[in-house]
């Protein structure tokens, strides 16, 4: 098996074409691809993977994120890297849907969260 990059700099790259350009995320690696719809005022659980790392780019609206002991707005466009055993969390402190593209690196299974706090007493 591949290994993921351990920071999203490692992996990310943009080129330039005729008609614009692209952001490649990743290659040759086993990858979980999804976009995540917050609603306001809501928030996923505090929690960490113990078999993936994760990748998030904020699509529409400044999103809140904890990575380990920091907190801050990341902004549209920003990409944060979560590694394997990290503990972390988004949300969406706004008054309109976010959404986030996670490429998740490594073996995806739900049962890999383990949930630190949750607002839904999972």
């Amino acid at each position: 098996m591949a290994t993921p990059p351990t920071d999203p700099r490692d992996g990310v790259f943009v080129t330039t074409r005729p008609w614009g350009q692209f952001q490649q995320f990743t290659s040759g690696v086993p990858v979980t691809v999804k976009v995540m719809t917050i609603s306001p005022g809501h928030r996923l659980s505090l929690q960490r993977h113990g078999h993936r790392g994760e990748m998030w780019q904020i699509l529409d609206v400044p999103i809140q994120v904890t990575i380990g002991e920091q907190t801050w707005m990341a902004q549209v466009g920003e990409i944060v890297w979560v590694s394997s055993g990290t503990i972390h969390r988004i949300g969406n402190p706004g008054d309109t849907p976010g959404r986030v593209l996670e490429i998740a690196f490594g073996d995806f299974d739900e049962a890999d969260i383990e949930r630190l706090q949750d607002d839904y007493t999972r």
